[in-house]
């Protein structure tokens, strides 16, 4: 940002100042990014959130929040460390009307955990650390994360999508008001049955028989398989699931649960060879949800990873190494935010699905295969707004004729934007 506008030649701490000294508020823009989705979905639609964390890798050893983390890229035989910071994310559903979804940032916020002390520090130091990680845990931050966004929202309702690591007793018994959780659940999760009937004496009973597992489940053919249609890779697919309406989970306490599990999805490999994708379980805190709707929210979920690989490779959010507790937060927050303001802004001025065009893709491309504007053409249209009178070929030469000969021929000049732009593409 210092170099798009020329100073890199003169002092930049007044830029560093901006966020060292808490003059950026990022909650502020993602409210603001927030209420904008909310519009465009129309005020009676409930709004899908996508939940998921994830790290930003980190070089200083004394940069805040920094520590060694499990590397996600690792390979599943060995766990790798890395010296990162951890964030949680929250990404807004803006579907389209033909089914396809993007994913828009509503908040970034910090899940970074204290440093631990030394051994021989006193007591006092231990129990302050031990209650700061029991308030810095990844599931006490998405909960008060939740608390505070359906608190701006009045209680409108709230889907929420996450992975394993979020279908636990923590996030279900905590779950804001109008709220649906939507998430996975291991496949030998131990489930109850709806308790139908009542003793005549003793205590009401809140759980019913043991169910089989969601494994077991699967493979019973006394369970039958249903055919449901949803939105997915670039057009409608159907799937084949099995489902229980009312199902209780002891670790989420008396909540009436919908069990669903998805048949794995063939596929075509090589040499005409059919593979299948891996079975998903899945669990919803509204029992009453359509099988419809339930399947097309989860599938929805993918795009927030989109979000975080077009952020950390196309954005550089994270490569920033600053050492300022506001900084070390504030800077990659403000990063995602204007990734957020992008993409509602290409919607505004392009419509659902419709891409930029002053920019022609390169030959080889097949624009019947690209559904939407990636992130990279966007940005790449910002750039052409932004550079275009700059970059013309008038201002390539240092000699100014005071009229043009006519002895040579015109040469033919190509966009010189559509070279640069495509070339990076």
């Amino acid at each position: 940002m210092i170099t798009t506008h020329g100073a890199q030649f003169a002092d930049w701490s007044a830029h560093y100042d901006l966020y060292a000294l808490g003059r950026v508020n990022p909650h502020g823009l993602f409210r603001g990014v927030r209420s904008h989705v909310e519009t465009l979905n129309g005020p009676h639609e409930p709004l899908t959130v996508a939940l998921d964390d994830t790290i930003l890798r980190k070089t200083g050893k004394q940069i805040p929040g920094a520590a060694y983390r499990k590397d996600p890229l690792g390979p599943p035989f060995n766990v790798n460390l890395v010296w990162a910071q951890r964030m949680i994310q929250f990404s807004a559903a803006l579907p389209n009307p033909d089914g396809q979804v993007r994913m828009i940032p509503i908040d970034f916020v910090d899940a970074s955990t204290p440093r631990k002390p030394r051994k021989n520090e006193p007591d006092e130091v231990w129990s302050a650390y031990r209650e700061s990680m029991q308030q810095r845990n990844l599931n006490q931050i998405a909960i008060d994360t939740l608390r505070r966004l359906q608190d701006e929202r009045q209680n409108r309702p709230l889907r929420l999508l996450v992975d394993g690591s979020y279908t636990n007793a923590r996030v279900l018994r905590n779950l804001p008001r109008a709220s649906v959780l939507i998430g996975r659940i291991r496949k030998d999760a131990h489930l109850n049955a709806f308790p139908e009937t009542q003793a005549e004496k003793g205590r009401r009973r809140m759980y019913g028989d043991e169910l089989p597992t969601p494994e077991q489940i699967r493979h019973d053919p006394s369970y039958p398989w249903q055919e449901v249609y949803a939105f997915a890779a670039g057009k409608i697919r159907s799937f084949h699931v099995k489902t229980i309406e009312r199902v209780r989970w002891r670790k989420a306490g008396m909540i009436d649960l919908r069990l669903v599990v998805i048949r794995p999805v063939a596929y075509q490999g090589p040499g005409k060879k059919r593979y299948y994708r891996q079975p998903a379980y899945l669990i919803c805190t509204d029992p009453d949800l359509s099988l419809g709707e339930l399947l097309q929210c989860y599938i929805w979920r993918w795009d927030i990873e989109v979000n975080h690989r077009d952020e950390k490779t196309l954005l550089g959010v994270g490569e920033a190494q600053v050492r300022n507790p506001l900084s070390a937060w504030s800077v990659p927050a403000s990063a995602v935010a204007a990734y957020a303001m992008l993409h509602l802004a290409a919607v505004h001025a392009y419509g659902w699905s419709a891409k930029p065009n002053v920019i022609p893709p390169p030959k080889w491309r097949d624009p019947r295969k690209k559904r939407r504007a990636s992130t990279l053409d966007l940005v790449n249209e910002l750039r052409r707004e932004l550079w275009s009178e700059t970059i013309h070929a008038k201002h390539l030469t240092d000699f100014v004729h005071a009229k043009t000969p006519h002895t040579n021929s015109l040469k033919c000049l190509p966009s010189i934007a559509s070279c640069l732009f495509a070339a990076t593409a």
